[in-house]
């Protein structure tokens, strides 16, 4: 399909931005693809293209740079009022170009492959993230930092975020082993491995996954493979940061040991299924309900 006129000439607004700035001010980091971007000088408009590249803008203190996201960017609460371009999975390229970003935030295996494909052909950079460890998590934010020129704040969020990761596996590294089923989604019913940054949560808490030897990063399962693991906590964030129906799910298996010892545990999904500085918090909400776990045996 031939593309048209608006979205090439928006495109081509974004290139002449980049055109005219000072070569001398470039900056280049390495993205999750383990490519070296590079801009002529830190980005003045940007667009995040997942909610977690969203966050993780705003925690480099580059909010202000942010021009164009896409549905579901509800944090912090000013992202909500920035101009959308469709959903991770299919973007709105007309209204994208439109905004003339000089850097496209885009997520390794979220976006649609072929869109940021046509973007970077047109010589708008992309920068393709998808943190998998806590590590990346703030690698990703100084990253950011230096692309948009938020060096000193991007520096002092990622150091607050190790700090806060390095205590929590420091202080529940002796605990009694909890195994623990985390759900993902509920139909197909998904849970994670232990190579998933959730499983990664889970052990920083003293937890066993009890699917975490799993092939694929997010397996699918089914009740009759969680009632042979037989967990002893079941965790699950659900469709919305309050909704709890997943869990009540697991109620109807009253020999289950979760259901048994009162351990059916919510937490809500921004917290911990988005690679963000916000998964500290989450992370800190996943060690509680373990030890309430432990305080019931």
């Amino acid at each position: 399909m031939m593309m048209s006129r608006r979205f090439l000439s928006g495109l081509a607004l974004a290139l002449l931005s980049l055109a005219v700035t000072p070569a001398y001010a470039e900056v280049c980091a390495i993205d999750d693809a383990e490519r070296e971007v590079c801009l002529p000088a830190p980005a003045e408009r940007i667009a995040a293209l997942s909610p977690g590249a969203t966050e993780l803008v705003y925690a480099a203190g580059a909010g202000d740079k942010v021009v164009a996201v896409v549905d579901y960017s509800d944090y912090p609460p000013e992202a909500r009022e920035v101009p959308k371009v469709g959903s991770h999975t299919r973007l709105d390229m007309e209204r994208l170009a439109a905004l003339r970003p000089a850097l496209v935030i885009g997520w390794v295996t979220g976006n649609p492959p072929e869109q940021l494909e046509t973007v970077e052909s047109l010589g708008v950079p992309v920068f393709y993230l998808e943190p998998r460890s806590f590590e990346d998590v703030a690698s990703a934010i100084e990253r950011l930092g230096t692309l948009a020129g938020t060096v000193g704040p991007a520096r002092r969020e990622s150091n607050r975020f190790r700090e806060g990761m390095t205590e929590i596996r420091k202080r529940y590294a002796d605990r009694e082993p909890v195994r623990v089923f985390y759900q993902v989604w509920d139909e197909p019913l998904m849970t994670i491995n232990d190579a998933h940054l959730i499983g990664k949560v889970l052990s920083a808490c003293g937890g066993v996954n009890v699917f975490g030897g799993l092939e694929r990063l997010v397996p699918r399962i089914d009740d009759e493979s969680v009632l042979d693991a037989d967990p002893e906590a079941i965790l699950a964030g659900g469709m919305g940061e309050e909704n709890r129906e997943w869990l009540t799910h697991w109620e109807q298996y009253p020999h289950l040991t979760a259901v048994t010892e009162g351990n059916l545990f919510f937490v809500p999904p921004s917290l911990i299924q988005r690679p963000t500085p916000r998964l500290l918090e989450g992370s800190r909400l996943f060690c509680e309900k373990l030890e309430e776990a432990r305080a019931r045996r």
